[in-house]
């Protein structure tokens, strides 16, 4: 029974690990490319890009965001119980539901672009791009159906190669896009004397990536779905139960598991469009221009794009997590619920602490590395800034999907909802009262995570009464990437007078994580069994102790 258990966390592991990777890969790619596209645009742009995409984020939110997480949640229970009849009866609905509400999104985007635009988010021109997105509404949310049907029979493979082939074909269509669009837009710029025209044509232009992306990914998923479809079959045949949940019922059932996962998730993710609104309405009303404000908006788009990579962990790891939670919640082994939260927490703090780090000490440099021929001074302060939220978001991520996955599901909603009003209230105070410009939403931020994590951390304990293990999770983490950050800094400046520019970044990125990884494994931070758990574990074990980097007192 033991080393079934160990089976279970190892696989937990490996597919988490797989998930992960795949969304830190997407992220880079998506932090790439975006080089280019910034080039091709321009910050006015790039401005209309991040606007359209946050009012999309929201359109997403209602029609399929919460659908993986809800359908891998429904079907993981039930294929747990042995109902693998029932856990196909989920996918059905839950697919009836997608296409149902996607189109109802999708039009409603599509036809109210102009006006959401202009009245709720003070950028009339992001309405091309808007427009443009409005499509991809559909694709995702019958998408989202497949992916969580496939992580709630317990394999994430499917998923992470989609998100992969989604972000390449993205960047490939957007950069194209963007460029094409520019000229074509330059001529109408020219005709209706608007200079801003030709780049609000050419963020339209931008996402065009998404909606091809997004359709890659579920041509992808259908193949994978068409492959499966024998063993499938087999599965059904073989099921012996005799209870058969009704489709009306499967209705409700999706209703009453998406419901609170999209008004958490959606007033987690509102923040993003209250704060472009708050800021392009107060600083007009200060007397800044649109131009002005777009540029700001497209400068806060950078500092996101890079804050989202580490973040992504966090969103991988909830994801895999949650059909071996339910699994434990559902056979009340309350030892296993409490192992399933302890690694999903402290691997997301493995990544997120020293990403804080790096981001304070060189996160000029490494937007330098990226974004080269932009001007990346006020993109960096905002990093050095914003750090410290950066750990708070992942482990509000986390803890979010703990709560769901411990079926608590209205506690992030209201946990969401006060810190979102505390972040207006302080956003507000900063915007008008301090006037830190768009400093004012980065600090914002940091009240809003802060807020969800004590929240979150405090039902958790509620709830299954289990509370963090702190050396291993928080303060190891913390030391190893403090020496990090020391070593960084210096390196950098040492560097930077003899050979400055993007080589000099590229080794101090690479001796940082170096660095990190050794004291990490001096300090105890990871065990040998742990990082036997993670792809190509033994080969890790192996030349670990080459180095002589495991330290046997800590085991």
């Amino acid at each position: 029974m033991a080393k079934k258990k160990k089976s279970k966390g190892r696989g937990f592991l490996v597919q988490g690990t797989i998930l992960a990777a795949a969304g830190i890969i997407t992220k880079v790619i998506g932090a790439i490319y975006r080089i280019p596209m910034l080039n091709i645009m321009g910050l006015e742009g790039q401005g209309y890009y991040d606007i359209a995409f946050q009012v999309y984020s929201i359109a997403l939110l209602i029609s399929s965001y919460s659908l993986p997480l809800a359908v891998s949640k429904l079907v993981s229970a039930r294929m747990a119980k042995g109902q693998k009849r029932n856990a196909f009866r989920v996918f059905k609905a839950a697919m009836i539901f997608a296409v149902a509400v996607g189109t109802v999104i999708m039009i409603v985007v599509f036809i109210g672009s102009d006006v959401i635009a202009d009245h709720v988010m003070g950028a009339k021109l992001s309405s091309y791009a808007l427009r443009v997105l409005a499509p991809g509404l559909l694709i995702v949310a019958i998408m989202g159906v497949l992916r969580g049907y496939f992580q709630g029979i317990g394999t994430m493979i499917p998923t992470a190669i989609s998100q992969v082939l989604e972000q390449i074909l993205n960047a490939v269509v957007s950069i194209l896009g963007a460029a094409m669009l520019m000229e074509y837009g330059k001529g109408i710029a020219e005709k209706k004397n608007n200079e801003l025209l030709s780049s609000a044509y050419s963020a339209a232009g931008g996402t065009l990536g998404t909606v091809a992306g997004a359709l890659i990914g579920l041509v992808f998923l259908v193949l994978c779905y068409a492959a499966y479809k024998n063993i499938l079959k087999r599965q059904l045949r073989s099921d012996k139960s005799k209870r058969q949940d009704e489709y009306q019922m499967l209705f409700k059932l999706l209703l009453i598991t998406i419901a609170p996962v999209i008004l958490s998730t959606a007033i987690y993710n509102a923040s993003n469009v209250i704060d472009s609104a708050m800021f392009n309405k107060i600083m007009g009303a200060q007397g800044k221009t649109e131009k002005w404000c777009a540029r700001m908006i497209g400068k806060l788009g950078e500092y996101y794009t890079l804050f989202n990579v580490p973040l992504a962990v966090a969103n991988a790891l909830g994801a895999s997590m949650m059909p071996g939670l339910v699994r434990a919640v559902e056979s009340r082994e309350r030892r296993l619920i409490h192992n399933r939260i302890y690694m999903a927490v402290r691997y997301t703090m493995l990544i997120a602490i020293p990403s804080a780090v790096g981001f304070f000490v060189i996160g000029k440099p490494i937007l330098d590395f990226l974004w080269p021929n932009v001007e990346n001074s006020v993109q960096g302060r905002m990093l050095m800034i914003g750090a410290i939220s950066l750990v708070f978001y992942s482990l509000s991520t986390i803890t979010n999907a703990v709560l769901q996955g411990l079926n608590r599901m209205m506690k992030p909603v209201k946990n969401a909802t006060v810190a979102l009003v505390l972040h207006i209230v302080s956003l507000f105070i900063m915007l008008v009262v301090f006037k830190w410009g768009i400093y004012s939403i980065i600090v914002s931020k940091i009240v809003f995570s802060l807020c969800m994590c004590i929240m979150n951390s405090h039902d958790i304990r509620e709830a299954v009464g289990y509370v963090q293990e702190r050396q291993r999770t928080y303060v190891i983490p913390a030391i190893a990437a403090a020496i990090m950050g020391g070593v960084a800094f210096v390196l950098n400046l040492v560097l930077d007078i003899f050979m400055p520019g993007r080589l000099a970044t590229l080794i101090v990125l690479i001796v940082a994580v170096i660095v990190y990884g050794v004291c990490l494994l001096k300090f105890g931070g990871l065990s040998e069994d742990e990082l036997l758990s993670m792809p190509k574990g033994a080969t890790l074990i192996s030349v670990c102790k080459k180095l002589h980097l495991l330290n046997d007192n800590y085991y």
